[in-house]
């Protein structure tokens, strides 16, 4: 079985993890209403996807 000969310096770690990042989401303007909402997704504002109502619209607050 294999063994490591020497300890694994913190700048050796850190640079391997270099490119674990997460990445900024991707938005895209609502084509009913304007908003910003990522790709794929119902908009949460008035509740279009793929220019047809599938939920209805948010009215007013939530109450908690």
């Amino acid at each position: 079985m294999a063994v490591p000969k020497r300890k694994t310096s913190k700048q050796k770690t850190r640079s391997r993890r270099a490119h674990h990042a997460i990445g900024k989401p991707n938005l895209a303007p609502c084509k009913n209403c304007g908003s910003f909402i990522m790709p794929h997704r119902v908009c949460p504002t008035c509740g279009w996807y793929k220019d047809r109502i599938v939920l209805e619209p948010r009215s007013g607050s939530a109450s908690a």
